[in-house]
C-alpha cells in the first residue's frame, strides 16, 4: 500500500495510507545499509510503500518514492551525518522573533541558504508583534528591508492577538509548508491559531538564557482545515549547513549570484581577491554587511553565527 509519512518518532513512522487509515510503521532493515548519510532515511512528507506485518497491526516500509525536494541540516553532534527535516515541500516558513528569544541574522541566512540550495521558496514570519515598542518596530523594519530587497516575502504576525492570521492562512492554502524556527519563537502558538480544535504544546522562555524550551520532539504533519499540509518541526537552536561546497556557496546568496560573473577570476572566493565584484558591492553598501558576514561564517565552516 502507498502512504504519506505524517510523523517521525525515531525508529517508528506514522503513515497515512491511501485507504485513509493511519499505520505505525518501521523501516525494513536494508534502508539502513545503502550508504545514506543521514540519521533518518525516511522523513515527514515522504511518499512510501509499506506492507502489514503478519499477525500485527504494524506495517513495514519497503520503498521510498523519489523526492521532489527536501530540506536538511547537519547533525550538530554527529559531524558526518545530516538530518532531513522534511521532504516534498512547496514552501518553507521561518518563524522569527527579535526578542525573547532573538533570532540572529546569521541563523536566518543559514536557513535561507539551505532553502535556496534545495530550491524551496522561503518566507519569513516575524512573530510577537504585540511585544514591540517604537524602537522594536524600527529594528523590525530594518530586518524586513534586508530580506524584502532580496525578494524574500516577510510578514508580521502576533499569535497571541491573532494579528494577520487570515493572511498566513491564505499563504498556506493547498500547499505543503514547513514551519521552522528557534525554540520559543511562538511557532506552536501560531500553529494552534491555524489549527482550531487542536492543541500543540507551547513552552515557556527560560529567563536565564532567554531561549525557548523544546516542546515539539519530532516532526509532524498536520492537515489544514482550509486545505494543505503544515509540517511542524522541533525548535532548532543551531542550523549546520550540510553538503554545500565552499565554491558553490555564493550561488545561494541571491545578491552575490547576480554579481559573480563580473568578478575578474572565475574561481573568485569573494574573500580577498582583486577586482571582486562582490567585495566592491559590500564596500559600496549594495550588499548588506550582515549577509556578507554570514557568507564568510558559512564559507569557513563555522557551525553558527550569532
Amino acid at each position: 500500500m502507498q502512504g504519506l509519512v505524517i510523523k517521525s518518532t525515531g525508529s517508528w513512522y506514522l503513515v497515512h495510507g491511501e485507504d485513509g487509515q493511519d499505520y505505525q510503521c518501521r523501516i525494513k532493515g536494508k534502508f539502513r545499509i545503502k550508504g545514506i548519510q543521514t540519521t533518518n532515511p525516511i522523513a515527514v512528507g515522504d511518499q512510501v510503500d509499506f506492507e502489514m506485518e503478519p499477525n500485527s497491526e504494524n506495517g513495514v516500509i519497503y520503498k521510498l518514492h523519489p523526492r521532489k525536494n527536501y530540506i536538511i541540516r547537519k547533525s550538530i553532534n554527529l559531524s558526518k551525518q545530516a538530518q532531513i527535516i522534511a521532504a516534498n515541500l512547496d514552501e518553507a516558513f521561518l518563524v522569527v522573533t527579535l526578542a525573547s528569544p532573538r533570532t540572529s541574522l546569521g541563523f536566518i541566512d543559514r536557513f535561507l541558504v539551505t532553502a535556496e540550495a534545495y530550491r524551496i521558496p522561503a518566507v519569513l514570519i516575524f512573530n510577537k508583534l504585540d511585544l514591540y515598542n517604537e524602537d522594536g518596530l524600527e529594528v523590525l523594519a530594518e530586518y524586513k528591508s534586508i530580506y524584502e530587497r532580496l525578494g524574500y516575502p516577510c510578514y508580521e504576525v502576533s499569535a497571541l492577538e491573532g494579528t494577520n492570521i487570515p493572511l498566513i492562512e491564505s499563504l498556506l492554502k493547498d500547499k505543503t509548508t514547513l514551519f521552522s524556527g528557534h525554540s520559543g519563537v511562538g511557532k506552536s502558538s501560531l500553529i494552534n491559531e491555524l489549527l482550531p480544535g487542536r492543541s500543540i504544546k507551547t513552552g515557556e522562555i527560560s529567563e536565564a538564557s532567554d531561549k525557548g524550551q523544546h516542546t515539539t520532539t519530532f516532526a509532524e504533519m498536520h492537515t489544514l482545515p482550509f486545505g494543505g499540509y503544515l509540517i511542524d518541526t522541533p525548535g532548532i537552536r543551531e542550523l549546520g549547513i550540510y553538503d554545500i561546497k565552499p565554491e558553490e556557496l555564493g550561488h545561494y546568496f541571491r545578491e552575490m549570484r547576480d554579481l559573480m560573473h563580473l568578478c575578474k577570476f572565475n574561481n573568485c572566493r569573494h574573500i580577498n581577491e582583486p577586482n571582486c565584484a562582490v567585495l566592491q558591492a559590500v564596500e559600496d553598501g549594495e550588499i548588506e554587511s550582515s549577509r556578507y558576514e554570514s557568507y564568510l561564517s558559512i564559507y569557513h565552516g563555522n557551525e553558527t553565527r550569532a
